[in-house]
């Protein structure tokens, strides 16, 4: 663990809850990240919850179009553990961190050169980063419900990322 990490207070700043939306089908997901895409900026960070199957995976998607990149090139990256599209507005750094356990193993991925550089990171099972979290995001909790709905609640820490959901309807 690198001394900054380990310097590291799980102490957060307040996260408020702007918005929660309901999602009825795979396209409306997509539909939500093409328009969020509109209002993203090299150096954002989008932090991703839920369980399997939850849309993590849609959502970036519809972020990667919105983008400008195809969304067919935007999978799972669970077995690369970051996947990096160059072809876009911004890069799109595209993390997932399901079969990471600890810190370390988070560390040595080297995640944060791609923090707050020339792209947008979209991070996939955000829970594991714990206390590596970073100060400022964009916390997106998906969850499945009856009937194929997703509930999708938008959460800002930090204010350019409260701002941020002001825009997104």
């Amino acid at each position: 663990m690198t001394e900054a990490a380990g310097r590291r207070s799980c102490a957060r700043t307040a996260i408020n809850i702007f918005r929660k939306m309901l999602s009825h089908s795979v396209n409306e997901t997509l539909a939500l990240g093409r328009r969020l895409s509109r209002y993203l900026s090299a150096g954002d960070i989008i932090c991703l919850f839920g369980g399997l199957g939850s849309g993590k995976t849609v959502l970036t998607k519809g972020i990667a179009e919105g983008l400008g990149i195809q969304k067919a090139r935007v999978i799972s990256p669970t077995f690369v553990l970051i996947r990096e599209h160059l072809t876009g507005r911004i890069p799109l750094y595209h993390f997932d961190l399901y079969r990471l356990e600890s810190a370390d193993e988070i560390l040595r991925l080297g995640y944060e050169e791609y923090l707050y550089d020339d792209g947008l990171a979209v991070i996939e099972w955000a829970d594991r980063l714990g206390c590596l979290l970073p100060k400022d995001y964009l916390k997106v909790e998906l969850s499945v419900n009856p009937g194929s709905k997703r509930s999708i609640k938008f959460s800002a820490s930090g204010a350019r990322y409260q701002r941020l959901l002001k825009k997104v309807r």
